[in-house]
């Protein structure tokens, strides 16, 4: 370290992002205590399992390929550079042997910067979780969690919420604190699989009508809301880059950048992002209390629905904008979500689908139209932000890169009848699925059911 200033700087950086990560830990105390209240006695263990268990998976292949991936793709299929990144030697030091990947004195920054993107991908990862609960296999399930926490998502934040990425050169794509990048993909790989994986068993009536299936515990969805929502503020956080100095954007800002800036590297400050983040969480409260007539379960799923909403232009919205952007997604996420349950008997069990896909997907939008002709980036020649980058971004994001991927494989799972548990399994409960003592109860039901069967 050359100066005491450039010291401060890197010792600030590296703690700045080590506090993102434990406060984003409890993004997934609150998804494991969320899912479980929502799911039946029967099926607590198998729920917080298949959840707690994708940290480990995603975090060994995030090592493995994921992060180079962000890195060494910025570009896309071929679009802007060629396939890999400008610069092959910069991505190569994030592959799992690079010189950035172990402990170094002299690279304090690449690890908490990792870590920072590891618990992104856990979220997305998480996000799909909810949806699928009570009859998908465990094995079926963490395939999920890789294919998107450790690649589809690593391409979309390397296509999308890169200061390189193609999408922000040329469509002037705009995702500050990641409506699109991890919610809108998230959304809509939760919607691939459920399409192919089909609702849970009393779901819908013989004529079609949807039968509510109450969470189990309403006050564990509430506590595990509120933990998302603490660390919804290390999310927010880490979607910036702190910086204690001039000059750290080559000349591509004048003057002074002593400030926070967002992952395109444009100024922003942790004081503007606060307000706006409790502002869209109160859109998103008020608009889910009134939308649902008071509906506890989806007052605090609509405050998740309006700050992801509005998450995507938060750096550059007023307060005022925050709130009302976040009250028209909330309002839109949840009218969509029964529409589709009624439309298409999609049963998404938890509302993920819409809380962050419809609502991720809504934002990006809005902030097409909110934020035309606002400079994407600090670069020059990059596009401006506008609807149709807008657009075409979050159709890329929730459908290219969520629905499609996930869809295929969900087919592909489920015509080896590896996707969905059994239906005796089912009616027991996953949790006594490898109980010996269950077992007998098992063919118990199995023995009844071909009764029935036989006698009918």
């Amino acid at each position: 370290m050359d100066t005491d200033v450039a010291a401060i700087t890197t010792v600030f950086t590296e703690f700045y992002y080590w506090i993102t990560v434990a406060l984003m830990f409890l993004i997934h105390v609150g998804f494991c205590m969320y899912e479980v209240g929502a799911s039946r006695h029967r099926n607590h263990m198998h729920t917080l399992m298949k959840n707690s268990m994708l940290i480990p998976l995603v975090t060994v292949t995030w090592f493995f390929f994921g992060w180079w991936i962000y890195w060494a793709f910025p570009g896309g299929p071929g679009i802007t550079g060629g396939l890999g990144h400008p610069d092959p030697s910069f991505a190569a030091a994030y592959t799992p042997w690079g010189e950035s990947m172990g402990p170094r004195l002299d690279d304090r920054i690449s690890g908490v910067f990792w870590a920072a993107f590891l618990l992104f991908a856990w979220t997305a990862a998480s996000i799909v979780s909810g949806a699928v609960i009570e009859r998908i296999r465990s094995f079926a399930f963490w395939i999920f969690a890789i294919l998107i926490g450790s690649v589809t998502w690593s391409i979309d934040a390397a296509w999308g919420w890169h200061f390189n990425g193609w999408m922000v050169q040329l469509l002037g794509y705009h995702d500050a604190y990641a409506s699109g990048v991890i919610h809108a993909i998230a959304g809509g790989t939760a919607l691939g699989v459920l399409v192919v994986l089909g609702p849970r068993l009393g779901k819908f009536s013989a004529d079609g009508t949807p039968r509510d299936i109450l969470p189990h515990n309403p006050w564990l969805v509430c506590i595990g809301l509120f933990l998302i929502y603490t660390g919804f503020w290390g999310f927010y956080v880490a979607c910036n880059v702190p910086v204690a100095g001039p000059g750290f954007i080559d000349g591509q800002i004048t003057g002074s950048t002593q400030t926070a800036t967002t992952i395109y590297l444009t100024p922003t400050t942790l004081s503007a992002i606060t307000m706006n983040f409790l502002m869209s969480l109160a859109g998103g409260m008020l608009a889910g209390y009134m939308v649902s007539k008071g509906d506890a379960f989806w007052t605090y799923s609509g405050g998740l629905a309006g700050i992801i909403t509005a998450s995507a232009g938060n750096d550059l919205y007023h307060p005022v904008q925050a709130l009302i952007i976040g009250g028209i997604g909330t309002y839109l996420m949840y009218k969509l979500h029964y529409w589709v349950e009624r439309t298409y008997k999609v049963d998404d069990a938890v509302g993920a689908v819409a809380v962050h896909g419809y609502a991720g997907f809504i934002g990006l939008v809005i902030a097409g139209f909110v934020l035309w002709g606002h400079p994407s980036s600090p670069y020059e020649g990059f596009a401006e932000i506008n609807p149709i980058g807008q657009f075409v971004g979050a159709i890329i994001m929730f459908w290219v890169l969520g629905f499609l991927p996930a869809w295929i494989i969900a087919k592909i799972l489920a015509s080896f009848d590896l996707l969905r548990i059994p239906r005796e399994i089912e009616l027991l409960g996953l949790d006594f699925q490898n109980n010996k003592e269950a077992e007998a109860a098992r063919q118990s039901v199995v023995e009844g059911m071909r009764s029935s069967s036989a006698s009918s």
